[in-house]
């Protein structure tokens, strides 16, 4: 397993840092005006699509509207007219946007936070077990804090953990931790169902840019 040392300086952990008690967030962390996030405004002007604005240091005074698509229609099929209209939708983001958020979505919820709470014991735990799966820049997998190995760049303030799943083939089950102890077995079952919601989306989009957006799903 490679170590730290593949990165062109030494990996501070984020966490660490937040819990040294810093008065403030080292410069390095902190990114220009021009690529940091906007504040959002819970306002929408539909149903499907919420706005967001942007703040008066952007300059703009452009609106714009994230797609976001509730999915349910596709999968109850009772409304026929409301399963056309959220495929319409979808096919405008794709073309539009190239990317939209979708809620009900089938995946479970409880199995989502169960996932979410696992990821949480694993970071709580004490650094010398979270190093066992420390990253390098080859592929990522495994526990990291920065992307990039550009040395002296701004990083981002968080720690991560990187997993391939699909295609099977690069699926390593040496980076998966085995503490929390159930945090395989529900990361994997997650992912499963992640990964059929994904084929689902990827038949719904193909056959709506072919042209046929009367599928059966």
């Amino acid at each position: 397993m490679m170590s730290c040392q593949a990165w062109p300086e030494p990996v501070v952990r984020v966490q660490a840092l937040a819990e040294s008690g810093l008065s403030s967030i080292p410069s390095r962390y902190v990114k220009p005006r021009s690529q940091r996030p906007t504040n959002t405004n819970t306002n929408t002007t539909s149903m499907a699509y919420p706005q967001v604005s942007q703040t008066e240091d952007d300059h703009s005074d452009v609106n714009m509207n994230i797609p976001v698509i509730d999915l349910q229609s596709l999968s109850s099929g009772e409304d026929i007219a409301l399963r056309e209209e959220t495929l319409q939708r979808v096919a405008e983001a794709c073309r539009e946007w190239g990317f939209f958020q979708v809620v009900n979505h089938g995946v479970s919820h409880e199995l989502m936070r169960n996932a979410r709470e696992l990821w949480r014991e694993f970071f709580d735990q004490p650094y010398e077990l979270k190093e066992e799966y420390a990253n390098s820049p080859n592929t990522y997998e495994g526990y990291g804090s920065r992307l990039g190995v550009s040395k002296g760049a701004i990083l981002d303030w968080s720690d991560y953990f990187f997993l391939h799943y699909m295609p099977p083939s690069l699926r390593n089950q040496d980076k998966w931790p085995t503490l929390p102890l159930s945090l395989r077995y529900d990361n994997n079952a997650c992912m499963i169902m992640i990964s059929y919601f994904f084929l689902f989306l990827i038949i719904i989009i193909t056959e709506i840019l072919e042209g046929n957006t009367f599928i059966k799903i």
